[in-house]
């Protein structure tokens, strides 16, 4: 009959232990050592851990919110967050450079060649490529998801957005030659025919990663021009409670669609296109942004967060 397993002596749970973290062997040098064999070393340590002989502690180097993040994480299902220092009473102009600067270094760090990355449009995003330094991606490709909104020679305007990050990552710029909204549902059945918007709208089944901003319906100055929407597309979607929105597709604070006319009369990605993306990175952060991003997380429509401290400590609070 085999021998029945006996249970670890305390010595061995220690000794291979201190091998491992505090001396930085390999498990197999440890097994050779000890003269035990590499799994046995392996599941000691797992034990050690389980038994609480090692208990692993991560410090947060100064200005970074380790904790913060993790919760935000695990409470949402989100691949990242990452919280930037915001100091109380810190102007919105200042906050949007810090999250762009952070949203610059993200996307330098994790483009790979022949990515396709859609763009979207607002203020947040142009700090994002104002930061951005160079960065060779042979291959791919940055594509307006959204046709244009606002002033045409605003920086901040989709298809400016669009050339700017496409040169600075010597990428190809795919661009959306119409207005982000048209006036009745036949002009935006009449302009997709058009072949450059066709090719362009073709695009939006195929995308790697996005980035958004997230728009709230209050605070937005552009949603409440009186040019982009009508009054009555606002009235609609103050009816159907709508808090914010990704790329003109609103929904209200339970994260859920709110299907109004206006849906009609986009030429832009569908939520459902943004919903099959493998990345979608959102890049927002401020007071007046919090119901919005709380609803966008509550979607599951996000991948990846880019905020700043009051406001992940408000979506967690939100959350508990």
């Amino acid at each position: 009959m085999p021998r029945p397993k006996s249970a670890p002596e305390p010595y061995l749970l220690g000794k291979v232990s201190a091998l491992y973290y505090l001396r930085h062997h390999t498990q197999q040098e440890i097994a050779e050592r000890l003269r035990v064999s590499r799994p046995t070393v392996s599941r000691l340590l797992r034990e050690a851990r389980d038994l609480g002989y090692v208990q692993i502690t991560v410090a947060s180097p100064r200005g970074l919110h380790l904790d913060l993040e993790t919760q935000l994480e695990d409470v949402f299902e989100l691949q990242v967050v990452q919280v930037i220092e915001s100091p109380p009473g810190q102007n919105a102009e200042l906050l949007r450079r810090q999250l762009g600067a952070a949203a610059a270094h993200y996307l330098a760090r994790t483009v790979r060649p022949g990515e396709t990355i859609g763009m979207a449009w607002g203020t947040t995003l142009n700090a994002m490529v104002d930061a951005m330094v160079p960065v060779s991606a042979p291959g791919s490709r940055v594509v307006q998801i959204l046709g244009g909104i606002g002033a045409p020679d605003a920086p901040e305007y989709g298809a400016v957005l669009v050339r700017r990050l496409a040169r600075l990552l010597e990428a190809q710029a795919v661009l959306l030659p119409a207005p982000g909204v048209v006036a009745t549902a036949e002009v935006r059945d009449a302009l997709r025919k058009d072949p450059h918007v066709r090719a362009a709208l073709n695009e939006l089944d195929s995308l790697d990663t996005v980035f958004v901003g997230l728009g709230s319906l209050a605070s937005n100055p552009v949603l409440n021009d009186g040019h982009t929407l009508s009054k009555q597309a606002r009235k609609e979607l103050r009816n159907g409670n709508a808090v914010g929105d990704i790329a003109l597709r609103f929904f209200d604070a339970h994260g859920q669609p709110v299907d109004t006319t206006l849906d009609n009369r986009i030429l832009g990605i569908t939520t459902d296109q943004i919903r099959k993306v493998d990345r979608v990175v959102a890049v927002a952060g401020g007071k007046d942004k919090i119901t919005a991003i709380a609803a966008a997380l509550e979607a599951k429509i996000v991948d990846v967060l880019i905020t700043d401290r009051a406001t992940a400590e408000a979506l967690v609070g939100k959350a508990s």
